[in-house]
């Protein structure tokens, strides 16, 4: 098929500006609308959220309802497949996991057209102005980000209404409109072109949401027929993969591998649907049983409202068969990934800064992966008292073990501070009060964790300063500092149980193991210093002695500590 793209002549010049204007407008209250709408809805379902994404596991039609179900909230397969990056990038989520979700992400994303479809656009401003009021007068957080997400309800249906209107300006200068017609899906090629534009409009935009709302705008008021529409459609299927791909610029081989799966899983979902393209149009047509032509007069203007149902029937449709057709190959898939994206000589370190720009528009799943991150320093600190125990008790120290125990030290500094910069970045958002107590609670028990595992490595270092001047601790002193790392071992895991449940009465709970710590440390100092007095202990054992059970008590003060942030205390 041969397009014609003549040089316009001479448009109207107040029509076009109008036309400009109005568009503009329209496109950025729809797409602060989307905004307002998704943060409202992550604030009012974050604990929802954050429990479907810990609970996402292998199994695929579970991880793809997850999926499905997280971008409905957060209103963008962007977002989702974004923040699936993140997770995989910092090993949080396997790749098979992110699989899934990433095909739910790409269903999910269908539900804002359908909520365009619903036949309430003159009402936006309205709405707007309703939801306005609750929002600066109600004292209930929650209600402030339910107010949040009707406002952004009347801000996408008051944007598109506002398209609408500057599209009808398209009818008023006939070679303009006559320019939008030459783009046509009557044909493969002409099929594959209109897909290529809407990529390209969702890559400038990105933002699928408001090429899909620019697109709705034009079919409806007939400048675009609803097969071009549909084809615009499947090319924004393409265009919003290069968020994700941008995202995992940098990350880690797991994390490629998954920006890879969301552009393949698009790329041969659209090469297959407009193989069949002209058959998949009729049958959504007789699935309505209605007819997308049907021209109605609104205001004296012409519009086809059948057409916004039809746009949103042919995107759902088209992910659901896709995904449908991808699921039982998902193993498959991942096995091509893995020859695609080959991992590399050296095991990759996962970062979490990383992740700082892109997961800062999910704070409420982006504060459950920092405490993730917390759980992990809090198991590293444990295996670090166990192998403490370990060298305490060799004849001869392990050097291998030794170095792994320096090493984990440094890890889980470096851990505490990309905690420190990812949660202080959350915390410069717009972020719910809960989030932010959230965030600085997790700030104090980073520290904390961090502090821990000094102590540990101090407490080699006093061990080995002995076996250096060809002394050690008597065997008594060997068995009770062991029996002592035991039990701080013991409180400092059920602190970290209590982390990872989310028990808030771990103070409580904790308390009597606390207190017998304690009361040991007292009762092995005391012990030490009537010793002294028979004068069978040399001074620098005596000073490494002590400094040992000033370091347990530190341990033990600073799980305490940690304990205390978990249930809320300040």
């Amino acid at each position: 098929m041969t397009y014609s793209y003549a040089r316009l002549p001479p448009l109207d010049v107040t029509a076009l500006t109008t036309l400009i204007c109005e568009l503009t407008g329209g496109l950025g209250i729809f797409l602060l609308g989307m905004k307002y709408m998704s943060d409202g809805m992550q604030a009012v379902a974050g604990n929802s959220l954050r429990r479907m994404i810990a609970a996402v596991t292998n199994h695929r039609v579970f991880a793809v309802i997850v999926g499905v179900l997280v971008t409905c909230v957060v209103q963008s397969s962007s977002i989702t497949t974004v923040m699936v990056v993140g997770f995989v990038n910092s090993s949080v989520m396997q790749l098979s996991q992110a699989i899934g979700v990433i095909m739910g992400a790409n269903i999910g994303t269908t539900i804002t057209g359908w909520i365009l479809v619903l036949k309430i656009g003159k009402y936006g401003l309205p709405i707007l102005g309703a939801a306005t009021f609750v929002f600066l007068f109600t004292r209930s957080e929650r209600w402030r980000y339910l107010a949040m997400t009707i406002m952004g309800v009347g801000m996408v249906f008051f944007g598109l209404e506002l398209m609408k209107d500057a599209c009808s300006f398209i009818k008023k200068m006939p070679d303009f409109e006559a320019w939008f017609q030459t783009f046509k899906a009557d044909s493969y090629i002409g099929v594959l072109q209109c897909a290529v534009v809407g990529c390209i409009m969702t890559f400038l935009v990105q933002s699928s949401s408001a090429t899909l709302g620019i697109t709705i705008s034009l079919a409806s008021q007939g400048i675009i027929t609803y097969e071009t529409a549909a084809a615009l459609v499947l090319g924004e299927n393409i265009g919003t993969t290069i968020t994700a791909y941008l995202a995992s610029l940098g990350a880690t081989t797991n994390a490629k591998r998954a920006a890879y799966f969301h552009v393949i899983f698009n790329i041969v979902g659209v090469i297959w649907i407009t193989a069949i393209f002209a058959w998949y149009i009729r049958m959504i047509q007789w699935l309505l049983e209605g007819d997308v032509n049907t021209m109605v007069l609104v205001d004296g203007q012409e519009t086809y409202p059948d057409t916004t149902a039809a746009i949103a029937a042919t995107h759902t449709i088209f992910n659901i068969a896709n995904t449908l057709l991808f699921l039982p190959f998902a193993r498959q898939f991942e096995g091509l990934l893995v020859r695609l994206v080959p991992g590399k000589d050296f095991k990759e370190k996962p970062r979490l800064t990383d992740l700082d720009v892109h997961m800062v528009e999910t704070p409420l799943l982006a504060i459950e992966q920092s405490r993730q991150e917390l759980e992990r320093m809090g198991a590293g600190c444990e295996k670090m008292l166990g192998w403490l125990a370990t060298l305490v008790q060799q004849e001869h120290p392990d050097k291998e073990l030794a170095n792994r125990l320096k090493k984990r030290e440094q890890v889980l500094d470096s851990v505490q501070e990309e905690i420190a910069a990812f949660v202080t970045n959350l915390l410069s958002n717009n972020i719910p009060h809960s989030t932010a107590d959230e965030a600085r609670r997790q700030l104090r028990m980073a520290n904390e964790y961090e502090s821990v595992s000094d102590y540990i490595v101090d407490l080699d270092k006093y061990d080995r300063k002995l076996r250096r001047d060809g002394i050690r601790f008597s065997v008594d002193q060997r068995a009770d500092l062991v029996k002592l790392n035991q039990n701080v071992t013991d409180y400092l895991r059920q602190v970290n149980e209590a982390l990872e449940q989310g028990n808030t009465n771990v103070a409580i709970k904790t308390d009597a193991i606390c207190k017998r710590v304690r009361d040991e440390i007292k009762l092995l100092r005391r012990r030490h210093l009537e010793a002294l007095s028979e004068g069978n202990i040399a001074p620098p054992v005596s000073v490494a002695y002590l400094a040992s059970l000033n370091a347990y008590s530190r341990v033990r003060d600073h799980s305490r500590n940690i304990a205390e942030a978990i249930s809320g205390e300040k």
